[in-house]
């Protein structure tokens, strides 16, 4: 017998998108505004590499995210 598939459906709400796109843009462009800061400000034996790693792949995972809830909330469904 065949089974009807069931639709695959989001596991956030669509009217979730433009606040979630809003609040992780902003907080990956102050995460990324921080990283900017720690660079130009503190000298170079000073620095700590996993800080730097740290930092970047959390204003990347924010500004990943952002973009895509971004692009959901105008219509383009990827």
């Amino acid at each position: 017998m065949v089974q009807s598939a069931k639709p695959i459906s989001s596991p956030v709400p669509i009217t979730w998108y433009p606040t979630l796109a809003v609040f992780m843009l902003a907080i990956g462009l102050i995460v990324t505004a921080s990283f900017f800061i720690y660079e130009a400000t503190s000298p170079r034996k000073y620095r700590s590499l996993v800080k730097e790693l740290t930092t970047g792949a959390m204003a990347s995972v924010f500004l990943g995210f952002g973009s895509l809830f971004l692009l959901l909330a105008s219509g383009v469904y990827v």
